[in-house]
C-alpha cells in the first residue's frame, strides 16, 4: 500500500472523529428534568427563570383558596415560599437576576396591589394600585393592580383593572421606577415584559381599531411603536430582549390562524415562526440569544411546548424527559434565560400540576476542542513514533 496513501486515511479518520465530536457538542441532543415540588401543596406552577437559575412561580395547597408564590435557589435548588401583603392570596409573575420577585398580592378581599421583594425574594413591599372602584351592585370599593415583569434595576411593569363581578373594568399599564419606587400610568392597555433600558411591550385598543395591537415603547416607557403584526386585526406582544427584539402572536390575514412571531431589534420587521403542525401559535419568551419558547398546536390539534432556535421550532412535548418523568398532556413553558434553561409547568400521571426546569446539556467551551484537538495531535505523534521504533 502507498504510505502516503495510508496517512491519507489516518488523517481522515481523525478528522471524522474531531468532526462528530464538534457535531454532538452543539445538537440540542440532550436535557436535563428537574421536578420542583410543592411546598407540601398540591400543585406548583412556575413563571419565571433568571440567569442564576431561581425560578419564581406559584403554588397551590387543597382547602386553601388562591395560590402563593415561590422562589428557588440555583439551578431550581430548594423553594421559599414568599408569603403575602396581607391577605389570602399572592401570584408571582417575574424574577431578575439579584433575585427580586414581582407579582401580585391581595390585601384583603377587594384590594389587590402589586408586589416586589427584595434580593432573593427576601422581604415583600406593595408597590400599589393606580385606580380604584366602586361596585355599582354592591357598592364596595375595590383596587385591582397585577405586575408582569421586572427589569434588572427593579422597574415593573404590568396593569390596573379587571372585572366588577361580571362587569370589565377598562385595562391601563403601568411601569415603576428603580426598585418599584414610584408608579407611573401608561396610556396603552397591558404591559407584560419590560427590558433593562425600559423598554416595553404588551397589547392595547386603539380608537376606531379593530381588536387588540401589539406595542413597544422607547427606552423608560418613552413613545409608543404599533407592531402592525402578521396581517390580521389582532396582535399581542409577550417578551422583549436587550435588542429590542419582540415576540408575542398575531392573527394572520382572513383571521384564520394565530401564529407567534418574532421582530427585529426596536421591533422593526417582523418573521412568522410558523406552526407545529397546527393552527395556532404563540411565543411568550426570548433570550439574548434569540431562543423563543412558546406553545403551539400539532396536526390533531392538541397544544405542546416548543423552542425556536437557530431557525427551527423543536416540539419539548416529545422530549424522553417528560415523558421518563410521569408528565402527561400539554406541557406549559413560559420563559427562558440567557444559558437556555426553561421553565414550565405540566400534569402529571396521578393528575397534579407540577413545575419544572428544563436545562440543555452543557456544550463544551473552546478550550475543550483545542484539548481534543491536541489529543489527536498526540495520538499521531505516538502512532509515528510507534512505527519508527518497529523500524
Amino acid at each position: 500500500m502507498n504510505p502516503n496513501f495510508s496517512k491519507f486515511k489516518h488523517r481522515i479518520a481523525c478528522f471524522t472523529v474531531l468532526t462528530s465530536i464538534l457535531i454532538s457538542a452543539n445538537a440540542s441532543a440532550g436535557w436535563s428534568l428537574s421536578l420542583l415540588g410543592t411546598l407540601g401543596g398540591t400543585d406548583s406552577f412556575a413563571s419565571d427563570i433568571n440567569n442564576s437559575g431561581q425560578v419564581a412561580g406559584n403554588y397551590s395547597t387543597s382547602g386553601i383558596p388562591g395560590s402563593r408564590a415561590f422562589i428557588t435557589g440555583p439551578n431550581g435548588f430548594g423553594m421559599t415560599a414568599l408569603g403575602t401583603l396581607g391577605g389570602g392570596h399572592t401570584f408571582a409573575t417575574g424574577i431578575n437576576d439579584s433575585g427580586q420577585v414581582t407579582g401580585s398580592s391581595s390585601l384583603s378581599d377587594n384590594l389587590t396591589h402589586s408586589f416586589i421583594t427584595g434580593p432573593n425574594g427576601v422581604g415583600m413591599t406593595d408597590i400599589g394600585a393606580l385606580r380604584g372602584y366602586f361596585h355599582e351592585d354592591t357598592g364596595e370599593y375595590l383596587e385591582m393592580n397585577y405586575a408582569e415583569d421586572i427589569n434588572e434595576s427593579g422597574q415593573v411593569v404590568g396593569y390596573d383593572g379587571g372585572y366588577l363581578g361580571s362587569i370589565p373594568v377598562s385595562h391601563q399599564a403601568f411601569m415603576t421606577g428603580a426598585n418599584g419606587v414610584g408608579m407611573t400610568g401608561l396610556n396603552v392597555g397591558e404591559a407584560f415584559a419590560i427590558n433593562d433600558s425600559g423598554q416595553i411591550v404588551g397589547s392595547t385598543t386603539l380608537s376606531g381599531w379593530l381588536g387588540s395591537r401589539a406595542f413597544i415603547t422607547g427606552p423608560d416607557g418613552a413613545g409608543l411603536t404599533i407592531i402592525e403584526g402578521l396581517g390580521g386585526t389582532s396582535s399581542w406582544a409577550n417578551g422583549i430582549n436587550n435588542s429590542g427584539q419582540v415576540v408575542g402572536s398575531s392573527y394572520t390575514p382572513g383571521h384564520a390562524e394565530t401564529h407567534a412571531f418574532v421582530t427585529g431589534p426596536n421591533g422593526v420587521g417582523i418573521t412568522d415562526l410558523g406552526t407545529l403542525g397546527g393552527n395556532t401559535s404563540y411565543a411568550l419568551d426570548i433570550n439574548e440569544s434569540g431562543q423563543i419558547i412558546g406553545g403551539s398546536q400539532i396536526a390533531d390539534g392538541s397544544y405542546h411546548a416548543f423552542l425556536y432556535s437557530d431557525g427551527e421550532m423543536i416540539d419539548l412535548s416529545l422530549l424522553p424527559a417528560f415523558i421518563n418523568a410521569g408528565f402527561i398532556g400539554m406541557i406549559h413553558v413560559t420563559a427562558i434565560n440567557d444559558h437556555g434553561q426553561i421553565v414550565g409547568s405540566g400534569n402529571l400521571d396521578g393528575g397534579s400540576s407540577r413545575a419544572f426546569l428544563l436545562s440543555p446539556f452543557p456544550v463544551p467551551e473552546p478550550q475543550t476542542y483545542a484539548m481534543l484537538l491536541a489529543g489527536l495531535g498526540l495520538l499521531g505523534l505516538m502512532r509515528r513514533r510507534s512505527r519508527a521504533h518497529l523500524t
